[in-house]
């Protein structure tokens, strides 16, 4: 899958592969060739990933190859457990947790999956959880506080699915219940926004004492093409609506609501996985080791006072 903004960066790479084909086929030396057109790839792809706009890094959050919550838990953890259903209604695919050891220490993981093909978007609904997700994710950070264990939420999606059958089962009283426990919760606490991070349904598993972002994720109360339909009553306006929205990791950073960047491998994290999942360890063995230092009591404390002080205007 190739983005707009990324042909030109592709056709180089083709023909890149074409030279290479061409000098061994024919037994030619081009290697001053290739070298100075791999380098000519290497500086537009800088050029390019440090100047996307808002819009292009939507895009990337979308990537179809992008990875998703269960891709990093399996190659950031060793022996993880997945663990399953609310203890009420039904276990919801949308939403994935379970406890994993993390370089020695074991964490509970919560997140949400999405799908790769028709058949598994179709069992992860798209990412967008149920309350049945909510309430087996609040389950699970439950169970961490009450063995001591962290808690790590990895978000990505589009928002919390807004079906009838998920009104009437109370999503909105699920989300609510999420925000209001998680303030409370007596062991560290790190989110972590991987993708698309929409609306209630990434605040449901977003309260924590770090909120990071990946590089190129987004974060916000609605999507771009929802807020250009209410606006403008036409899908059309996405890039102007993600302009005015300012969703991006380092809108969110500048106006406080998140506490650090995570950087991407260039061209986005589907490109090195395994990299990614390096970096993104190193992120949350950092928090974890910070957090350690402070008291339960003073953690919560400083985790009510940041979330209550966001949007606050002093003149």
């Amino acid at each position: 899958m190739v983005l707009e903004f990324e042909k030109p960066i592709a056709d180089l790479e083709q023909k890149l592969q074409e030279m290479k084909e061409l000098a061994t086929g024919r037994n030619i030396d081009l290697s001053s060739d290739i070298e100075s057109l791999e380098d000519k790839i290497l500086a537009l792809k800088k050029e390019t990933f440090q100047n996307l706009t808002r819009w292009q890094r939507v895009q990337l959050s979308r990537h179809a190859e992008r990875p998703y919550a269960l891709d990093y838990i399996y190659e950031m953890t060793n022996d993880f457990v997945e663990l399953h259903g609310d203890r009420n209604v039904a276990d919801d695919k949308a939403m994935v947790g379970g406890l994993g050891d993390l370089d020695g220490r074991s964490v509970m993981f919560v997140g949400q999956q999405k799908g790769r093909n028709t058949k598994q978007r179709q069992m992860r609904n798209f990412g967008m959880a149920n309350p049945e997700g909510y309430r087996k994710a609040l389950r699970l950070m439950k169970m961490a506080e009450k063995f001591g264990k962290p808690i790590v939420t990895l978000i990505d999606t589009p928002g919390a699915f807004p079906g009838l059958e998920a009104e009437e089962r109370g999503q909105g009283e699920a989300i609510a219940r999420n925000i209001k426990e998680m303030f409370m919760l007596k062991v560290p606490v790190i989110c972590v926004i991987i993708g698309e991070g929409a609306s209630g349904g990434a605040l449901g598993i977003a309260i924590g004492d770090r909120v990071l972002m990946l590089e190129n994720s987004w974060y916000s109360v609605i999507s771009p093409e929802n807020c250009s339909t209410i606006l403008w009553r036409s899908w059309d306006y996405k890039e102007q609506a993600a302009e005015s929205l300012k969703l991006t990791a380092n809108d969110m950073q500048g106006n406080g609501l998140v506490d650090g960047i995570i950087p991407e491998p260039l061209g986005g994290a589907h490109k090195n996985m395994k990299k990614m999942a390096i970096t993104l360890k190193e992120a949350i063995l950092q928090a974890l080791k910070e957090l350690d230092k402070i008291k339960p009591e003073k953690r919560i404390e400083q985790r009510i006072d940041k979330f209550c002080s966001m949007g606050v205007v002093v003149e």
